[in-house]
Parts: C-alpha cells; structure tokens; sequence
C-alpha cells in the first residue's frame, strides 16, 4: 500500500469512529505500529487530529470533506455560472477530462447531449453520460472514495497513462499563493496525473476558494493554464489570483468574460 493511500485510510477510520486505539489503525492500515505512529505525527501536525495514550481522537474541522451531496448544495448559481462559462469554451469534438468535484459536476450537466469525449473517474458525472448516445464516456477506475463516488489512486493514474485530452478540468479545495490545495491526498495525486494528460488545465473554482488552504498541496498556481471563477470575487482574492499570472476568467450570470492574464 503507497504511503498516501494508507493514510487516507488511517484519516477516514478516524473520521468515521471518532477514536481509535493504535492496535487496531495498524491492522486496518495493514501496517506496524511505528509507521502508524508517524502518520499519525503527520495529521497531528496538519490539526487534522489529537494523539492521545495509545490511539488518536479525530478533530472535526473546518477543513474536514463533508458528504458530496451537502457541497453539492453550496453556492449553486455560483458554481452553474462557472460551469457555464467552463462548457462554451469546449468545441465540438474535443476530449474533455473532468475530476470529481461538485463544480465539475456542473460542468458536465451542460456537456449533456454534445458530441463530445468525456473522460472521467467520478460516478455521479459518468451516470449523467451512460444512456447518453452524442457523447463518448471513457471512466477511470480505481479504489473509489465514498464519500465522493470518485475513483482514485495508483489503479486510476495508470489508466491514464496512454490518455490525451484536450482539457482536464479540476475543481479544488483551495487556493493561496503558495499554490492549489485539495482535502485528499490519493485525490492530489490522481489530479496530477489528470493534468499531464491534457494541452490546457483549468481549474474551476467558486470565490470561497481563493484564500483556503486545505490538506493536500496538488501544485503551483503557475502550473494551471485557466482559472475560472464566479463575480463573487472580493478585491483581494483578484489580488491573489492576478499576481500569481494565470488567466482569469470571471463568470458573470450573463455575459461571462476573460478579465486579464
């Protein structure tokens, strides 16, 4: 087992009973005690929980993945903007990679019915696109995360390998200066993959974004192509954005325009 799968597994025992004694991490995680013990300094370190005599105690923070289906509620209008803008940048024909995201969610629901190849390793979007007959699905496999419905790790990145695409479309957890962040460590490591497969990577992210840091470091913000964003944009999130020198797209409910490079 890789190093970052094992901890996702240790984070999300964890996350799912609160508490856990040592023992029995190590026999989930199918590790020993001392590399445990390491995982567990390194979530202590990122807040994530509190070691305790002999196991660890989840710490339910903020930064925390909650269920997709409740993101998938948060700021709709915002993210359908994105997505809209997001879609009537693809032309007919192209191969378009979507990760899991709810924001790419919505950017698939406008793909519906064109004549396009659609790469994914979410189930919710593949299910949008099985009966559909215009369109090409390709779907990644893989351990597949349940609280997402999404496939990812070492199984997903190879299927990869032989693939190119037009545009990888991501969504993230965050974003600062120091780069992009995402809240799953297999997830950053899939969307590395899903980025060296395509000619343009864009990133599409409602406001509440820019300015979180979330678990993972994915990459520079120099390594995107596109970042696509709401009107919601405070002065200062702008700021953080432009000085990082990726294009900026700023979707507004009815005319949505690129705003500078």
């Amino acid at each position: 087992m890789i190093v970052e799968e094992r901890r996702q597994r240790v984070l999300d025992s964890l996350a799912q009973r609160g508490f856990m004694a040592l023992a029995d991490l190590a026999q989930i995680a199918q590790a020993s005690e001392s590399t445990i013990r390491r995982d567990l300094d390194y979530f202590e370190e990122k807040g994530l929980l509190k070691r305790t005599h002999g196991g660890a105690i989840f710490l339910n923070d903020k930064e925390s993945l909650p269920p997709f289906e409740d993101r998938s509620a948060l700021r709709l209008d915002e993210k359908r903007a994105i997505a809209r803008l997001a879609a009537s940048r693809i032309q007919d024909g192209d191969s378009v990679l979507l990760d899991g995201g709810t924001t790419t969610l919505e950017v698939a629901r406008f793909l519906v019915g064109r004549p396009v190849q659609i790469v994914t390793n979410s189930l919710p979007i593949a299910h949008l696109f099985e009966s559909n007959h215009e369109t090409d699905l390709v779907m990644l496999g893989g351990y597949v995360f349940p609280r997402t419905g999404v496939a990812l790790g070492p199984l997903t990145v190879r299927m990869m390998e032989e693939l190119h695409v037009h545009q990888t479309i991501l969504s993230v957890g965050g974003i600062t200066a120091k780069g992009l962040f995402n809240s799953n460590l297999l997830l950053v490591e899939t969307e590395r993959a899903m980025m060296n497969c395509a000619d343009e990577v864009v990133v599409v992210a409602d406001h509440s974004k820019i300015g979180r840091q979330a678990l993972a470091f994915l990459c520079k913000v120099s390594d995107v192509d596109t970042l696509i964003v709401d009107r919601g944009l405070s002065e200062a999130q702008r700021a953080l954005a432009e000085a990082q020198g990726v294009r900026l797209l700023v979707a507004d409910e009815n005319e949505p325009r690129e705003e500078f490079r």
